[in-house]
């Protein structure tokens, strides 16, 4: 009897110890990762405001000293995993913004929005897909059910400010990837307009589908020309 009383109390301390560690793992998941993530993608978009401000090399749309930028020379390659833009969000609060990366792997995911390497970039005939976390790592994308039609999504770049209206939203499953096709839920079909798509796991705290929002271009202003505060104004009992 006494081994078996060693037994069963080992074991139950066993269970209390997992226990535990399960709940550490938790909360170092839903807590922390969100601390250190909104510390470094803070710091990121610091890092992309000043050289958006500061950098001058960019190319220009014709050469000579009176030449206009293009504004969107700057976005044809961006390197994996590398930071190329701002989003903004009015919907999210006056104060939200992310950094916007190349590729969609879980470590660039952890570390802001992810560009799906192969769509369009911002601004350009075809479809800007991206995708963020909804649960962790700073979960940019939390309150993407939350969007509304005409909701404005601001993308900021080197040479532009690059506006977006929402159109709508679908619910599929992950093997809908025709959502990031050049024309979105149209696969082969051959794109003439510019289009934002936002992805991101529904629901929340699950992979099972995909909350999907759909985005129409409205217009890009040059970054010199600013942004026009209409486009930034927070909609009422948003934030």
């Amino acid at each position: 009897m006494k081994a078996l009383r060693w037994v069963v109390g080992t074991i139950g301390e066993l269970l209390i110890t997992i226990g535990l560690l399960l709940l550490l793992f938790v909360a170092w998941q839903l807590w922390w990762t969100d601390v250190t993530a909104n510390r470094e993608q803070a710091v990121a978009i610091q890092s992309l405001e000043r050289g958006f401000t500061h950098d001058d090399s960019y190319p220009s749309a014709t050469p000579g000293p009176t030449a206009t930028p293009d504004p969107l020379a700057t976005l044809k390659k961006v390197p994996f995993g590398e930071a190329f833009a701002i989003v903004r969000i009015p919907r999210f609060g006056a104060g939200y913004a992310r950094p916007v990366l190349q590729g969609t792997d879980h470590e660039t995911l952890g570390k802001g929005v992810g560009h799906y390497v192969g769509t369009a970039m911002p601004g350009l005939v075809g479809n800007f897909a991206t995708a963020g976390h909804r649960t962790t790592y700073g979960k940019p994308y939390a309150d993407i059910d939350k969007l509304r039609t005409g909701d404005f999504i601001v993308i900021e770049t080197k040479t532009s400010f690059i506006v977006y209206a929402v159109q709508r939203h679908v619910i599929v499953t992950p093997d809908h990837v025709e959502v990031i096709a050049p024309v979105p839920q149209h696969a082969g079909a051959k794109p003439t307009e510019a289009w934002m798509t936002m992805t991101a796991c529904h629901p929340k705290f699950s992979a099972q589908q995909r909350y999907v929002v759909f985005s129409k271009l409205v217009k890009t202003f040059a970054r010199a020309a600013g942004l026009p505060a209409s486009f930034m104004a927070v909609p009422a009992g948003a934030g």
